[in-house]
């Protein structure tokens, strides 16, 4: 069984990666165009684009002689709702630590 979550943050680690990201959230772009702002070799940029492609957050396509890659942000979206369903969890514990410590109640100084 393949854990699309793990490997999506394991994707999202790098940020090589999430600069990739970032540039396809504008539009598809060739992997030549995706290397350019980058200091690493072409087929560096290929093994970064693998392991996107692999999380499927890109889609990678040959046109022509060029390879196009397009974002799926829709592979996102089970990072993002995990996310957000511990940042609710997380939101809520503070805001009991703030009331806690701004009232100073406590369940049992509550049922006294």
């Amino acid at each position: 069984m393949k854990d699309h979550l793990s490997t999506t943050f394991a994707a999202l680690a790098d940020p090589t990666r999430r600069a990739i990201l970032a540039h396809l959230a504008k539009g598809e772009a060739t992997v030549n165009d995706l290397a350019e702002p980058f200091e690493i070799s072409l087929p560096a940029v290929s093994r970064h684009l693998k392991v996107l492609e692999r999380a499927g957050l890109i889609e990678r396509r040959k046109q022509a002689q060029f390879r196009r890659c397009a974002l799926r942000p829709e592979a996102l979206r089970e990072a993002a709702d995990w996310i957000e369903h511990h940042a609710r969890f997380w939101e809520e514990q503070l805001d009991a630590l703030a009331s806690y410590l701004r009232d100073g109640d406590t369940d049992e100084e509550t049922k006294k």
